[in-house]
């Protein structure tokens, strides 16, 4: 009799976050990454739901990067039973320990916050999970090296493959009884400004890949010209410009195109502060891994001088109180939490202002309200108006858009006996899924949350 494996499609699936992908066998159960639900309200509620599978059975956990939605679960994995590794490159597993403590923090003083002030419809409100909880996770993390292939088991061994997006970032193959699954995790750009470009699967008889853009192409945008303009508009009008940037990546490439730009005397010596705890901790991963990323020493030394470097929420008030023009570099990127909330806050209002969104915004975020143009923005129980103008920056995305996506995948040698697409808006998957039907003629499914797909290998 054959081996049966089944999938199980606990997040990621007819959505961008929460990806969690349960395989089982008879000799191994593998967790590919173990991300919380951000956005919708519906989907944030699953994260206080138990999975719906065994997690003390769950043998391991592979992470294919650091970012929330594909790590933040991780705590709530242990408090259901989970007693195994948790596997990842060195710097992902730095950037999982760095985004897991951060948003613990983040959990516990929101839910302080709402119990005091009273905005909050639970009794008590609770941290989704704890600092120490936090800390208890990553006792369980254990390195993985790059390229190179890892036993699992008898008869299943995985590897690590370089996939740009973020620094650590990998698609993950799982061999399988012969057969290999290939999942991408989230596949990066080419020509990227700080990180080399993916490489590509070679074989893939179950494949799982992201469709974040797989309905778009990134627009051809002039992002340094666009950065020239607004800061020229902001040190005219007086005012500030307020950049909400995703601690990875995000924020150190804005720090390197800026410093950058000063250093070609295209911009003045305008002040620019960096507002995010977390994003100055990923800054130091920079340092320590350098072979991941395409900065060298000298420039990253140089970078990081030309900023200021908030390192305390007094100093927040105190930049919000500076009258001078600036530039404000601030977490998080979708508006969902973190420091930019403050500035927001106390800014959102001046017709002075600007916020420039840089990258995707899921539905659900204010991040998103801001790009659909909602008059009014919630903060803390109350709503401010939003006079700032606001733009965006979809360029810079660390998202392979839909020509990459095939770029991406034309190395397969062979014809995938399935294609599971996941990580994608219901547009951006059924414009993928008939691409790749009509390119490739390949059997593509796009799975929903809680599916589970049964397979005889």
């Amino acid at each position: 009799m054959k081996p049966i494996v089944k999938v199980n499609f606990l997040g990621g699936a007819g959505t961008v976050t929460g990806s969690k992908f349960l395989i089982e066998t008879s000799e191994c159960n593998i967790l590919v990454d173990c991300g919380m639900f951000q956005g919708l309200k519906e989907l944030r509620t699953l994260n206080w739901v138990d999975l719906p599978v065994d997690v003390p059975s769950i043998d391991v956990v592979l992470l294919t990067h650091g970012h929330l939605d594909h790590v933040g679960y991780l705590p709530r994995l242990i408090k259901q039973g989970f007693k195994g590794k948790v596997y990842g490159t060195a710097p992902t597993l730095a950037i999982a320990q760095i985004i897991l403590l951060d948003s613990a923090k983040i959990h516990e003083e929101e839910a302080k916050k709402a119990n005091k002030e009273k905005y909050t419809k639970h009794n008590p409100a609770l941290p989704f999970y704890t600092i120490e909880e936090a800390e208890k996770t990553i006792t369980f993390f254990e390195v993985i090296q790059e390229d190179k292939w890892v036993l699992l088991s008898d008869n299943i061994s995985t590897r690590f493959q370089y996939n740009g997006h973020i620094i650590g970032a990998t698609f993950i193959e799982i061999n399988i009884n012969g057969k290999r699954f290939v999942f991408s995790g989230d596949i990066g750009r080419t020509n990227d400004y700080l990180l080399d470009d993916p490489k590509k699967p070679e074989w893939a008889d179950y494949l799982f890949v992201e469709s974040t853009y797989g309905d778009k192409k990134h627009p051809e945008q002039d992002v340094e010209a666009i950065l020239i303009d607004l800061i020229t508009k902001t040190i005219y009008n007086k005012g500030n410009l307020i950049i909400p940037s995703f601690a990875v990546e995000r924020l150190q490439t804005l720090m390197y195109i800026l410093w950058k730009l000063y250093k070609a005397h295209k911009i003045p010596n305008i002040p620019i502060f960096i507002d995010s705890p977390m994003g100055n901790n990923v800054l130091d991963v920079f340092k320590r891994f350098p072979k991941w990323h395409r900065l060298s020493t000298s420039d990253y030394y140089a970078m990081c001088n030309h900023v200021n470097i908030i390192s305390s929420y007094r100093e927040t008030w105190k930049t919000i109180d500076d009258k001078r023009p600036k530039v404000v570099i601030a977490g998080s990127g979708m508006v969902t939490g973190g420091r930019v909330l403050t500035y927001l806050q106390q800014l959102i209002d001046e017709p002075t202002t600007t916020v420039l969104l840089v990258g995707y915004q899921a539905e659900g975020t204010r991040g998103r309200q801001l790009l659909d143009g909602v008059h009014e923005l919630k903060f803390f129980g109350k709503y401010y108006p939003v006079n700032a103008e606001i733009h965006h920056i979809e360029s810079l995305s660390a998202h392979a858009d839909q020509e990459e996506l095939l770029e991406w995948l034309s190395t397969i040698k062979n014809v995938p006996e399935k294609v599971y697409l996941i990580h994608g808006e219901a547009s951006s998957l059924n414009a993928f899924r008939v691409k790749l039907e009509t390119k490739y003629n390949w059997l593509v499914k796009v799975p929903k949350i809680t599916d589970v797909e049964q397979l005889i290998i």
